[in-house]
């Protein structure tokens, strides 16, 4: 990623943002190329995306369990929310779940999808502020980055396996920026996951530059990166867990296509102090990006094009664009209107990310 991979000054920020709602003189066209590619795999699927849809929220554990869908890249934004009811505590360090109401032993990294949920048992535990991930099956996922399952490098397209494999750790790098840095997760700019996305692409400039001053369902930041608002709720302990894998290919003019299914499971409790009530956040993303020659293509070295991205989120209220994540718990009064999608497990990895975005807003199974 050239001398500075891991971080943007604030001053290239400002001139990134400056030029996103300029546009750039000459700016290429080929970038586009990227948006030609999203409009070949909508084709592909099976049907369009179901609109905004409500449901009656459905009864556990004395909450309201809520859930929604999103994704974006010319097709529609879902969004999915959970109440999980009446769960005290949770996410207090890694592993925090196990032996304390879910297997301990942890699960090897995922290398293809699953064909089934999650088994079940459990599930009536209720999580603590010691044990966040207990009575889920995130007890038993990675850490952090340690739950994402990583290809074998092979020599593809333009790379040689070298190259690849130096690729596969730049993704892994983003989803780590993007989805479970600290600071980000609490609300900070997310200048490092920026910083590996192909700043030539102008629907993505303009996305970026407003996203996060003027967050919308179409300029949404969710749908790349994972925020919460400090002054109402707060992360319990530091650790996030994840389950998912990356997988690559050869895509259009020799690229590399790199597709990241990953599945993060945040512990989060209200913000006010003496509040123990607790809930997870669980979203999962697949973001598709296209590692491109430069020869062929103007990228800046060490970036990558967006080819698509959607996520699926589990407790995040329903139709607010406010740029956050936005939790609910089992006290809180219900203001949203009744959903009527169907009753999806959030934890279930076996469906494709095709399928969960038709299924709308619903109630989910467990949180």
């Amino acid at each position: 990623m050239g001398k500075d991979e891991g971080s943007m000054a604030d001053e290239e920020w400002e001139r990134f943002l400056r030029e996103a709602e300029a546009g750039t003189k000459g700016a290429p066209e080929e970038p586009s190329a990227r948006a030609r590619m999203v409009a070949r795999r909508l084709r592909e699927e099976t049907g369009p995306p179901e609109p905004w849809r409500g449901h009656q929220p459905a009864r556990r554990r004395g909450g309201k369990v809520w859930y929604a869908a999103g994704l974006l890249v010319a097709v529609a934004l879902l969004v999915v929310a959970l109440d999980p009811g009446r769960v005290a505590g949770w996410f207090g360090g890694g592993g925090a779940g196990a032996g304390a109401g879910g297997e301990s032993t942890p699960l090897a990294v995922e290398s293809q999808r699953p064909d089934q949920a999650p088994p079940t048992e459990g599930v009536a535990l209720l999580p603590t502020i010691a044990h966040p991930f207990r009575g889920s099956p995130a007890v038993r996922w990675g850490d952090g980055t340690a739950g994402i399952g990583m290809p074998e490098a092979r020599a593809t397209g333009w790379m040689s396996k070298a190259e690849v494999a130096r690729t596969l750790e730049r993704t892994r790098d983003f989803l780590a920026a993007s989805s479970l840095d600290p600071g980000v997760l609490r609300g900070e700019r997310p200048r490092k996951a920026i910083a590996l996305i192909n700043p030539h692409q102008p629907d993505v400039k303009d996305c970026l530059a407003t996203a996060f001053r003027a967050p919308s369902q179409k300029n949404d930041p969710l749908l790349l990166f994972s925020r919460f608002d400090t002054t109402k709720v707060r992360l319990v302990g530091d650790v996030v867990k994840v389950r998912g894998r990356i997988t690559y290919r050869e895509g259009d003019r020799g690229a590399v296509e790199v597709t990241t299914d990953v599945t993060y499971v945040y512990p989060v409790a209200p913000a006010a102090a003496g509040i123990d009530e607790v809930a997870r956040t669980i979203v999962r993303r697949e973001v598709v990006m296209s590692w491109d020659d430069p020869v062929k293509v103007v990228v800046d070295p060490g970036t990558f094009s967006l080819v698509s991205y959607k996520v699926d989120t589990a407790n995040s209220e329903c139709g607010v664009f406010n740029g956050y994540f936005t939790p609910r718990f089992g006290s809180d009064p219900v203001t949203s209107p009744p959903r009527n999608g169907p009753e999806v497990d959030p934890y279930d990895r076996s469906a494709s990310m095709e399928k969960r975005m038709r299924e709308g807003c619903g109630t989910v199974s467990r949180s």
